[in-house]
C-alpha cells in the first residue's frame, strides 16, 4: 500500500499598500519549486476606488479569514505595510512563523501614520497614490521592464489603513523572522534593524524594497531555509 505523500508546507504571502497579490508573480514559482504550497491574499485597502474606506482592520480580516481556511500552520510573509495587519491578525491563528521582509513590525497602539510623525496623513477618509517615482522608489534595482510593469499596475491606498492602530501584536506569541533590505528607498534600513530586534531571527539582503522582484530566487531560498525545511 503506498503510503501518502507528505503535506506541502503551506506559505501565505501578503503584499503592502498599493499593490495588489500579482506582486508575487516571480517569487511564487520560485517558492512552489521549493516545495512550498503558496496562498496569496488581496488586501481591501489596495484599490482602483477613490471612494474606497476599508482599514487595517479590514485587511486584518481579509487574512485571518485566508488563515483560518488554510489547513494545517501556515508561514505568513508580510511585505511593507503589510506588517500591520498580519501582526493584528495572526494572534491565536494556526500559523507557525511570521517573516516580515522590509515590513512594520510595530507594537500595540501603533499605526503607520502614528509612527511617521505627520508625513503620512491620517483620518477615517481618503485615498492615496503610491510614490511619484516608484519605480526607483520601490523597485530601484528590478530592471526596467520588471519596474514599469509594476509601477503601472499600482492602485490607490486608503488614509484609514495607515491611522488604525494595532490592538494585538502576534510576534508577541508567534516565532517571527526578519529580513533587512539594506539599500530599501522607502523604508529606511537603519529602523528595519530596529523592528528586527523584535524577532527571533533576522536576516540581510542586498536589495532595494521590493525582492521579490528583484531577487526572487534569493529571497525564496532564504524563507525555505528560515523554515527549517
Amino acid at each position: 500500500m503506498t503510503a501518502p505523500s507528505p503535506r506541502k508546507p503551506v506559505i501565505l504571502l501578503v503584499h503592502g499598500a498599493w499593490h495588489g497579490a500579482w506582486c508575487w508573480e516571480l517569487l511564487a514559482p520560485e517558492l512552489t519549486a521549493l516545495g512550498w504550497q503558496v496562498e496569496t491574499v488581496d488586501l481591501p485597502s489596495a484599490s482602483a476606488d477613490p471612494r474606497n474606506t476599508a482599514g487595517m482592520y479590514d485587511d486584518a480580516r481579509a487574512v485571518r479569514r485566508r488563515l483560518d481556511a488554510a489547513e494545517g500552520p501556515v508561514t505568513v510573509l508580510a511585505h511593507s505595510y503589510a506588517g500591520l495587519p498580519v501582526t493584528q491578525a495572526a494572534a491565536g491563528a494556526d500559523v507557525n512563523r511570521l517573516v516580515y521582509l522590509a515590513a512594520f513590525q510595530l507594537d500595540v497602539g501603533d499605526s503607520l501614520a502614528g509612527i511617521a510623525g505627520g508625513e503620512i496623513p491620517g483620518g477615517d477618509t481618503g485615498t492615496l497614490p503610491a510614490h511619484e517615482d516608484p519605480r526607483t522608489h520601490l523597485y530601484a534595482d528590478a530592471t526596467e521592464e520588471i519596474a514599469s510593469r509594476a509601477a503601472e499596475r499600482l492602485v490607490l491606498q486608503t488614509v484609514k489603513s495607515f491611522s488604525e492602530p494595532l490592538t494585538t501584536a502576534a510576534w508577541k506569541t508567534v516565532p517571527s523572522s526578519y529580513v533587512v533590505c539594506e539599500r530599501d528607498r522607502a523604508v529606511d534600513p537603519g529602523f528595519q534593524k530596529v523592528m528586527a530586534a523584535r524577532s527571533e531571527r533576522s536576516y540581510t539582503l542586498p536589495t532595494g524594497h521590493s525582492p521579490f522582484y528583484s531577487a526572487p530566487g534569493e529571497l525564496a531560498r532564504l524563507i525555505t531555509a528560515d523554515a527549517d525545511l
